[in-house]
């Protein structure tokens, strides 16, 4: 058949071109996609004759098939960024796409103003500087 014509062809060639079954099977035994299975390029000859599960988690005790580890992804810039923000950078015209009332809506700052006011007239009413009859 074909498979086993090719997994004599890498033998022959010590490449990895025809292990096409061993990282598919590595991948479902690590629980793992294909991308993170690591096949070691000087056992070609030992994997390439593994053609079962069981073949497979030998060669996994064996450390010859290894799971990658998974791919880092820094927020380090992201970090940076946010930090400057807070400074007041990058803020700019040219930074904006919403229109002014989406980025702080002009409700919000009537309920602030509102909100300062009320508590003035309630500080007031209480020091009885102003009632209801002036």
């Amino acid at each position: 058949d074909r498979q086993a014509g090719r997994q004599a062809e890498v033998r022959a060639n010590g490449n990895m071109t025809g292990l096409k079954l061993q990282k598919r099977l590595a991948a479902s035994v690590l629980k793992c996609g294909k991308r993170k299975v690591w096949l070691d390029p000087t056992e070609m000859t030992e994997i390439g004759t593994a053609n079962s599960r069981q073949n497979i988690r030998k060669l996994i005790k064996d450390r010859y098939v290894i799971r990658k580890p998974p791919a880092m992804h820094s927020r380090a810039r992201v970090r940076a960024m946010h930090e400057a923000k807070a400074k007041g950078r990058h803020t700019g015209t040219g930074k904006r796409r919403g229109t002014a009332n989406a980025r702080l809506p002009f409700k919000v700052l009537w309920m602030r103003r509102i909100r300062v006011l009320r508590r003035m007239l309630k500080k007031y009413r209480d020091a009885k500087k102003i009632d209801k009859h002036l």
